[in-house]
């Protein structure tokens, strides 16, 4: 089932999110948004959630494997 929503932008390029996209997304008040657009123009909308920096960083030194030169002219184009 496809569900169509629509929104006015007011003067101030605000806007109101529809009720279903909001219960889609499981958004509420201060929640942050993250809006994907692809190379044909197309908008993706998504709830955003902060990366917990503290775990990326204590992945950091596992990550080594893959700093060499050698590593970078290897897969450096994937």
């Amino acid at each position: 089932m496809t569900t169509t929503a629509v929104s006015k932008l007011t003067s101030k390029n605000q806007t109101t999110i529809p009720a279903p996209v909001r219960e889609t997304l499981d958004l509420s008040a201060g929640d942050m948004l993250a809006f994907e657009i692809n190379d044909r123009g197309a908008v993706v909308l998504r709830k955003w959630t902060p990366i917990d920096m503290e775990f990326a960083r204590a992945l950091e030194p596992t990550l080594s494997e893959w700093a060499s030169d050698e590593d970078g002219e290897a897969y450096g184009e994937l």
